[in-house]
């Protein structure tokens, strides 16, 4: 089982290009190192993969602005659309649960149950959530 996750704050509700983003880990030795990055310290090629993760929030609509997101990865079993008790094979996904806040000060949380779009199923963000998750970055 994976029990690593990514946390994103968004300082400012709404501005999806100031973020920090944490990964939460344990390494080889038992311990999660202490690392932090800013929307300027993402790799390029993972540009991509954070600009989905964008794409589900704004699905969230203009009464509700995410500011915080925790990211998870999952392998997930496909099944058979006439028969939906034969497994056709297994993917890894990433799933959102995102922390929300609105005008009149509410806060909420938001899973893939009630927006599947929350769950990023491209080899982009399962390498995204991988490289942040399974590399030290010191």
């Amino acid at each position: 089982m994976n029990n690593a996750e990514i946390q994103i704050q968004f300082p400012q509700p709404g501005n999806w290009q100031e973020f920090t983003l944490t990964p939460i880990y344990r390494d080889a030795g038992g311990y999660r190192p202490p690392a932090r990055f800013t929307q300027d310290e993402i790799p390029a090629e993972h540009a991509p993969a954070m600009a989905a993760v964008v794409a589900a929030l704004v699905g969230l609509g203009e009464d509700w602005q995410a500011v915080q997101v925790w990211a998870h990865l999952i392998t997930a079993t496909g099944y058979n659309e006439d028969d939906p008790y034969t497994p056709i094979g297994q993917r890894d996904e990433v799933v959102l649960d995102v922390e929300a806040v609105n005008e009149q000060g509410g806060r909420r949380i938001f899973t893939p149950y009630q927006y599947p779009e929350f769950i990023i199923t491209g080899p982009a963000a399962v390498a995204f959530f991988k490289y942040f998750t399974e590399q030290n970055h010191e």
